[in-house]
């Protein structure tokens, strides 16, 4: 009976929890209002359908109760995960990001954008930058771009030598096998679109002002120079796929699919389980008869616009 119960409300918090999604997806669809209709057009054709919306959104969430699953499981356990996001530009690693990161909480599960490097940086080892947000003990980090930026964008727009190139390739090995051997987990994605994915990506950020923010001269530049990436890639998974952290491909010409196969897989690297929580209940309020509430002024107020 107590099964038949839980099953019940795990089923109308889902149904809740759908609602309040699917609120924040129409949200993100009407605030694109100045993209051209052709462009739109042009997009739709050369798509197949991809998952139904209802269904999309009941897998994610389903997916998103088991990530607080594994959350709670790293910080029960004082487990250290890394997972990295690389890909072209437009690949759809900050969406997939966004979701897994959409119902966590942030003191444990926290997301590394590195700008570009200082010039103090520049004279530092080369790993030296990305250290210092390794996770401790009950802590995940997410890496949208990483270490990779040197065998990738640094490599391709001349911000490395092929001297500093082939050092990091000799070094990247060992430098992960010792963050593994440290007792971190380590998990590599690769995003992976094609040349006309990316193109149509880039003509929809170019024509929503909304999402210009999104495309910076080196992404133009990354359009130009697509072979040149296509050859680092393949070196780079060449020279560091070890067995201690391999790579993993996700194929991203469909977002929906994208985002549910990568946390689906990321879900399956981990062997996470339910852990011990205390019950919790709401304790009574004290009440004081002779306390008085102050009254506040109006203009501390936001204004009640909508």
């Amino acid at each position: 009976m107590k099964n038949e119960r839980d099953e019940v409300e795990r089923v109308d918090w889902l149904e809740a929890e759908l609602a309040d999604t699917l609120d924040e997806d129409y949200e993100l669809e009407l605030s694109e209002p100045a993209l051209s209709e052709e462009i739109r057009k042009i997009y739709r054709k050369s798509h197949p359908p991809t998952i139904p919306r209802m269904d999309y959104f009941r897998t994610l969430l389903t997916l998103q109760s088991e990530l607080i699953k594994l959350q709670d499981w790293v910080a029960y356990r004082k487990e250290k995960v890394v997972v990295i996001f690389e890909g072209r530009d437009a690949a759809g690693k900050g969406g997939v990001i966004k979701r897994i990161t959409q119902r966590l909480n942030p003191r444990v599960v926290r997301v590394v954008a590195l700008p570009a490097p200082s010039d103090r940086e520049k004279t530092q080892w080369y790993f030296q930058r990305y250290v210092p947000h390794l996770p401790a003990g009950g802590e995940i980090v997410l890496f949208d771009r990483s270490w990779y930026n040197r065998s990738g964008v640094e490599r391709v727009m001349g911000f490395a030598t092929e001297d500093e190139v082939e050092q990091f390739f000799n070094d990247v090995p060992e430098f992960e096998r010792m963050l593994v051997r440290s007792g971190i987990r380590l998990v590599k994605y690769w995003f992976s679109i094609t040349d006309e994915e990316q193109q149509m990506r880039f003509l929809m950020r170019i024509h929503d002002p909304l999402k210009q923010w999104k495309l910076s001269p080196m992404d133009l530049q990354s359009r130009v120079r697509w072979e040149a990436y296509t050859k680092a890639k393949e070196e780079t998974f060449a020279r560091t796929n070890i067995s201690e952290a391999p790579w993993f491909i996700v194929e991203a010409n469909d977002k929906k699919r994208a985002r549910l196969n990568c946390i689906d897989h990321l879900l399956r690297q981990i062997p996470y389980e339910d852990v011990p929580h205390e019950d919790i209940s709401l304790p009574e309020r004290i009440f004081n008869p002779d306390y008085e509430r102050q009254v506040l002024p109006r203009e501390l107020y936001v204004p009640s616009k909508y």
